[in-house]
């Protein structure tokens, strides 16, 4: 066991976040916190870490044990650069590099003093027997591989920390926790800033993570692949469930059921006995009275179960719309854009349909909310058209919620949109979107981004447009929220165009899927489970494609001889990095051989074969280094 929590309570002035809750954590288990959004899985988390202390009850964490903890909003204030910023985690490392180097270059100095050079030589291989259970000829590669894995490119590496969007500071922050390796590590949401292709090798790093991994997450998707036991914190209890995120959902439900039957069953027995005690009461008769009195003492005595809290007692609204549109919605053609020099998309063609639902999807900055701006006019292309259909009433949903009055109270936010509407309405539909009593009269500065979003769909669902532009719209709701929204936008008639980067969200919504990059985008006529397979089939065999490439639909012979040329370049590609590859195990096994010969007594006595050895193995690292970049330049393109 790694980690127990042992009746662990916390409350924030009345308000009861979890009382009395224990649980036990294994080494090497992978292990989600799930809740709705306020159950206290951040706070859990503070406390783990002793950011806050409980109220009672206490976190034993094995001796000997390190942590590592990526909070929802981590930020890093460096003034490093990305690449200096994480090398800062390998700190041990490299000094203990140093430590190597300064060690050989006394070696060499002392190579006639038998004494000093057979001291220097045992310390050089503690050192470097150290530093090779450390996986120190690795570091490089490693950090490299976990920035270009969470979506930093190689010509960034050189950028400075403080220039960079939060989003881009927090994957920074998961990144530098990562390269730490840490015993226990505590993730709060972190695919929150990452597109779908790194939070794919988030999954497959953190399946094959050797430590011990607790995660809160709303990706559902991503809690199936990587954890094997799920705890839920609920109505200030907590539960475990012996499996992955789709166990734990399915037994949770065949549970709500059954506690739901119990206390049915009880309350009409209690129903039952209540009638009894009153009829005999009735009888005014003394046995008839003592009897009664039995039985309300018999009943006093029985444990009463409290009421199933469910978990659908949650935001509940119809998308409808009054208009009719035509049958082409939206046309898009050969569009364009760029900041400057920096041309961010080219060749973007397609068409949308009534009734569809397309997700556009695409690396972070590829420029899908850039699209999104342009359907909307907030920004004007450099070339190409929009086009919108007949009858075509557009409502958008933005991320950022920059269409949010910060003056205003959240009635005044529905009001100055909807004037017609009466304070008594706009509270109905407030309640709806769970803004009751006094929440009505917060400030939309003071709200979360959970509200935020919630007040969003609000106004939204007043609009009764026939034609959804919605950017993020899962971001900051809890899992119960993104059910509610996925079954009330399956069930909406209009035309829906969607950014998402939850891959649970888009397979049960979309109907299809255009994906976003530099030269424009390919369409794939399914949700992202036919996606991911048709991803598969393309790089398993380029020929068996089965997907349209939307710019230029039709293929002709220039086409297939650039798709031939291509190939043949990837197939060139592919060969040289198996050969670089060879020539890297291979130098390592040099450099794995002269570090044994080093080792043995009648080597490290000879000065002379001592210098030999040291200056081939000098040389083999400096073409060891250069090989690894070569590696990483071809993994690259």
């Amino acid at each position: 066991m790694i980690l127990s929590s042992n009746n662990l309570t916390k409350a924030f002035i009345t308000d009861v976040l979890f009382k009395d809750i224990s649980f036990q954590i294994n080494e090497k288990e992978k292990v989600a916190i799930v809740g709705i959004n306020g159950a206290g899985k951040s706070t859990l988390f503070k406390i783990i870490t002793k950011e806050l202390l409980p109220d009672s009850g206490n976190i034993v964490i094995s001796n000997q044990t390190t942590v590592g903890y990526l909070s929802q909003n981590s930020t890093l204030t460096s003034q490093k650069s990305i690449y200096e910023e994480i090398l800062s985690a390998k700190a041990y490392i490299l000094e203990m590099e140093d430590q190597l180097l300064n060690t050989e270059k006394e070696m060499a100095e002392h190579a006639t003093d038998e004494e000093a050079f057979a001291q220097l030589s045992d310390k050089y291989m503690n050192l470097r027997h150290e530093f090779e259970m450390l996986e120190g000829y690795s570091y490089k590669s490693q950090v490299r591989g976990v920035l270009k894995g969470l979506g930093f490119l190689e010509h960034e590496f050189d950028k400075k920390a403080t220039v960079l969007s939060g989003g881009q500071k927090t994957r920074l922050a998961l990144a530098k926790i990562l390269v730490t390796q840490p015993d226990l590590l505590l993730l709060d949401e972190p695919t929150n800033h990452l597109d779908i292709s790194a939070t794919e090798w988030l999954e497959n790093y953190l399946m094959n993570y050797n430590g011990t991994l607790l995660i809160i997450s709303h990706d559902r998707y991503f809690l199936d692949k990587i954890v094997s036991k799920v705890i839920e914190l609920e109505a200030g209890k907590c539960k475990t469930y012996m499996g992955n995120y789709t166990f734990y959902f399915k037994h949770k439900a065949i549970n709500e059921s059954i506690d739901e039957k119990h206390f049915e069953n009880q309350q009409k027995e209690i129903k039952k006995q209540e009638e009894v005690i009153k009829q005999l009461r009735s009888y005014n008769r003394e046995k008839s009275i003592k009897r009664a009195r039995s039985r309300e003492k018999a009943l006093d005595k029985v444990e009463r179960l409290e009421k199933p809290k469910s978990l659908n007692d949650t935001m509940h609204f119809t998308l409808k719309h009054k208009l009719e549109s035509g049958n082409d919605v939206l046309s898009v053609k050969n569009l364009a854009m760029a900041f400057s020099s920096n041309e961010l998309f080219k060749n973007v063609s397609f068409d949308l349909y009534k009734g569809e639902k397309v997700a556009l999807i695409g690396q972070n900055g590829s420029g899908k909310t850039t699209i999104f701006k342009i359907l909307t006019d907030h920004l004007t292309p450099t070339n190409g058209q929009v086009k919108l259909g007949t009858n075509v009433h557009v409502g958008y949903y933005d991320q950022e919620h920059s269409l949010l009055n910060p003056q205003n109270n959240l009635i005044d936010e529905i009001s100055d949109t909807y004037p017609n509407m009466n304070v008594g309405d706009i509270r109905n539909v407030l309640a709806a979107f769970l803004f009751t009593k006094d929440d009505v009269f917060k400030q939309t500065t003071s709200l979360s981004g959970g509200e935020k979003g919630r007040l969003t769909l609000a106004k939204l669902m007043l609009s009764h447009s026939n034609f959804l532009l919605l950017d993020e719209p899962t971001n900051h709701l809890d899992v119960v929220s993104r059910d509610v929204l996925e079954s009330t936008l399956k069930n909406y008639t209009g035309t829906l165009f969607f950014i998402s980067h939850d891959r649970y969200f888009i397979n049960q919504v979309a109907t299809r899927i255009l994906d976003l990059s530099f030269d424009g985008v390919k369409n794939y006529a399914g949700n992202y489970d036919y996606y991911t397979q048709k991803r598969s089939e393309e790089f398993i065999s380029a020929e068996k494609q089965d997907i349209t490439n939307t710019p230029i639909i039709k293929t002709n012979k220039a086409l297939w001889l650039q798709k031939k040329d291509e190939e043949t370049q990837k197939r060139k590609k592919e060969k040289l990095i198996d050969k670089t590859e060879i020539e890297i195990h291979a130098i390592e096994d040099n450099i794995k051989e002269i570090d044994e010969l080093l080792c043995q007594d009648e080597i490290y006595t000879d000065h002379v074969k001592v210098q030999e050895l040291s200056l081939q193995k000098n040389d083999l690292e400096d073409k060891l280094s250069n090989l690894y970049e070569l590696w990483d330049t071809l993994i690259e393109e």
